[in-house]
């Protein structure tokens, strides 16, 4: 299953086209009379292009801060998982996130169509700003590998003549071979597989430009979609990012407690600690791109809704419950590790701030500072899951099926005892 944030349907873009980079019936790194086709060069260029644009619209056409050329004064502050980077750079001077926000509209919204001129000099230069764009995402923040992913397509705007500098001139090294491989395609007649090829590559070109087309009405439409699809395979999609910028940080705590009495104000609750989101306020912010922690990621969407909206939340404490081994590889600290499970979970809901350099609470270590807003999800335990998973129509998994005749044992053990007292 897919999610909306557009870098599972890019991977699959870039992978489709990338089926046709390469000959079927040769694993030679260089094979003979097979030159890269143009109309994946042009594909890729194509989707920079869509990715960037579609970028740019989305951020025009939505959160007032981008045409107020402000919203760099919050992004490094509230996006998904920051660095510590991103620490740094949120203590600029407003004038230069007010730069940062203009120069992002250039190179988003003018740079891509230096991408779409078949004229060397402008490929060149719209994929090296485009490229060197990308690698400044990589260093403010934790964006996964989707700022990677986006590197690839900017290569097809540049070619052999520019990636020949990188390799030696040694007469039987690969330039020298590459050279005499494309002389001898210059000499030689078309034979009967290269027209199979083009016919094939015609049949792309084709397809690549049909599945264009809604995407084409979606970008010039005023109620812009973002990352969507507009073909069941996903072939040609549409993208952006960043069409609102949330103003303030929200994180949701994770906490257990031995306690029988969730409500007893000696009952005492430990705190979880996942991979990478904000929660112990010394810990440094993590530094993890490309790799990709999905579960830190969506805990930050849930943030800014309730669990209502977010079901998964409570499968999440129900696993936590059972100290479910699976679950724990995901999560960074669990204060429950080699003792008996919680018998509750709760989440809370805090807003988060950057601590100023230089302040007291930058030099005692803190990174963060963070304010209790209010309860996100009381107090929950396996016996009150169960009963809440039945009203949900959900399927209840075996682990904690198995956990839940255990706690009900536990629980009728616990009244024995009590009686006999």
């Amino acid at each position: 299953m897919l999610d909306n944030d557009g870098w599972e349907s890019q991977l699959l873009e870039c992978g489709f086209l990338a089926i046709f980079m390469c000959p079927l019936f040769t694993l030679k790194q260089v094979p003979r009379n097979t030159p890269t086709p143009v109309v994946t060069l042009f594909g890729f260029r194509w989707l920079i292009f869509r990715i960037m644009i579609g970028a740019g619209l989305i951020k025009i056409r939505g959160d007032q801060c981008w045409r107020d050329l402000t919203c760099m004064n919050y992004h490094y502050e509230t996006q998904p998982v920051p660095n510590p980077i991103s620490y740094y750079l949120h203590q600029c001077p407003t004038w230069m996130h007010q730069f940062e926000t203009a120069s992002n509209h250039f190179i988003e919204l003018v740079v891509p169509w230096l991408l779409i001129i078949p004229w060397k000099p402008t490929l060149m230069i719209g994929g090296t700003i485009q490229i060197l764009f990308q690698i400044v995402l990589i260093i403010s923040g934790n964006l996964s590998f989707l700022n990677w992913l986006t590197i690839l397509p900017c290569i097809c705007c540049f070619d052999d003549t520019f990636f020949a500098k990188f390799f030696a001139n040694n007469p039987k090294g690969a330039k020298a071979y590459v050279k005499q491989i494309q002389t001898e395609s210059n000499e030689r007649h078309v034979h009967q597989g290269q027209y199979i090829r083009s016919v094939l590559h015609i049949a792309l070109a084709a397809l690549i430009t049909y599945l264009s087309i809604p995407v084409v009405k979606n970008l010039l439409s005023q109620r812009q979609a973002m990352n969507t699809s507009f073909d069941p395979l996903r072939i040609v999609n549409t993208y952006g990012a960043f069409g609102s910028v949330t103003k303030e940080r929200t994180e949701v705590i994770f906490l257990g407690t031995s306690s029988l009495n969730p409500t007893d104000p000696k009952a005492e609750w430990l705190e979880y600690e996942f991979k990478c989101k904000p929660g112990n306020v010394t810990r440094a912010p993590c530094l993890i791109s490309p790799y990709h922690y999905r579960l830190d990621w969506l805990l930050w969407f849930a943030a800014f809704q309730s669990y209502q909206q977010n079901n998964w939340l409570v499968h999440l404490a129900g696993k936590l419950l059972a100290n479910d081994e699976a679950t724990m590889t995901l999560i960074d600290h669990n204060p429950f590790k080699h003792q008996d499970p919680p018998q509750f979970i709760k989440v809370e809901h805090y807003g988060y701030k950057y601590t100023q350099v230089g302040s007291k609470e930058a030099k005692n270590g803190a990174w963060w500072t963070r304010k209790y807003i209010g309860n996100y999800l009381p107090p929950v335990s396996l016996g009150s899951l169960k009963e809440y998973m039945s009203q949900q129509g959900w399927d209840i998994p075996r682990f904690m099926r198995k956990k839940f005749r255990e706690h009900k044992k536990n629980e009728q053990k616990q009244k024995k005892e009590k009686k006999k007292v």
